[in-house]
Order: structure tokens, then C-alpha cells, then sequence
């Protein structure tokens, strides 16, 4: 059973060491962006059913620091870290 699980992983993470993006030109969105299209995400989300030329994310983008303001972004609607640091009394 281990010898599948290690199998399935490495073809997974075979798979996803071919896929790339081509990289980030000067004035591709980057941080600031990313943190504004994180907090819009999910109205975006809803949006892109009914329109084809909406998407939730940016591409091409400036790449890592874009994803890290997406993610600070996205963490908004669910409260951040102060809504996981919370104690049910």
C-alpha cells in the first residue's frame, strides 16, 4: 500500500514539474495587485459564471509575490489570522 501512495506522489509531482508560466514582464501585476484580486476573489468567482472575460486570477503575473498578496487577500473573507486564532469558550 506505502509502494502505491509513493508511486501516485511521485507521478503527481512528475506531472507538475512540466507545467510552467512564462515569466513576469516589467508592469505585469505584482503584490499589490495580487492582495486586490485575493480580497475580490470569491465576487470574481461568482461573476466568471455568467461572464467569459472575468477571471479570478491574474496571468500573466509577477509570479510568487503576486501569489502571497492573493493569499493575504483571500485570507480577508475569512476573517485572518484573528479568526483562527479564536477559542470557543
Amino acid at each position: 500500500m506505502k509502494a502505491r501512495a509513493v508511486i501516485a506522489v511521485f507521478t503527481v509531482l512528475l506531472i507538475a514539474g512540466c507545467a510552467q508560466q512564462p515569466p513576469g514582464d516589467p508592469g505585469t501585476r505584482g503584490f499589490l495587485y495580487g492582495l486586490l484580486d485575493g480580497a475580490i476573489a470569491p465576487i470574481a468567482f461568482i461573476v466568471s459564471w455568467f461572464s467569459d472575460s472575468v477571471r479570478i486570477y491574474a496571468y500573466p503575473n509577477s509570479g510568487g509575490w503576486y501569489d502571497f498578496g492573493f493569499l493575504i487577500g483571500l485570507t480577508c473573507w475569512a476573517g485572518g489570522g484573528h479568526a483562527a486564532s479564536r477559542r470557543k469558550s
